[in-house]
This record gives C-alpha cells, sequence and structure tokens, in this order.
C-alpha cells in the first residue's frame, strides 16, 4: 500500500481537487492542513516549500496538483 500524505490550506481549491482526485481513485491519505497545523506548517517550510498543496507519495514530493505525474507515481 503507498503512503500518501498531502500537505493543504482550507482555501486551496487546488487542495481540494487534489483530495477529490485521490478520492476518487480510492487512494488514501493523511492530510496535513497548515491553516491548524502550525506543525505541519513549519515541516512544509523546511522542506522548501512555500505553498500547497505538496503531495508525497512514497516519499517522492510533487509540488502543486499535477494530475499526470500524481496519477502515475500512483500507477492508475
Amino acid at each position: 500500500m503507498r503512503k500518501v500524505e498531502i500537505y493543504t490550506s482550507e482555501t486551496c481549491s487546488y487542495c481540494h481537487a487534489a483530495k477529490d482526485f485521490l478520492r476518487e481513485h480510492n487512494i488514501g491519505f493523511h492530510e496535513r492542513n497548515i491553516t491548524v497545523d502550525t506543525k505541519a506548517r513549519k515541516e512544509l517550510i523546511s522542506m522548501g516549500y512555500r505553498s500547497v498543496p505538496v503531495i508525497i507519495v512514497d516519499g517522492e514530493e510533487i509540488s502543486g496538483f499535477d494530475k499526470e505525474r500524481l496519477a502515475k507515481l500512483l500507477k492508475l
């Protein structure tokens, strides 16, 4: 089973689209909402990112909602 983690914020439309995409394909994920989780926000910044979504699939990082790359990593 793949490990999928997604850093999001409350007002990010691409975050909502990415989560919808994962749900549509029955992919389980762990959401880290930087709006309410300051630890997640600090982690995201320490990884060098300043925007969301950041999706991590088995350690592979995707900045933004790149549907094609995400599908490829998930082998969809």
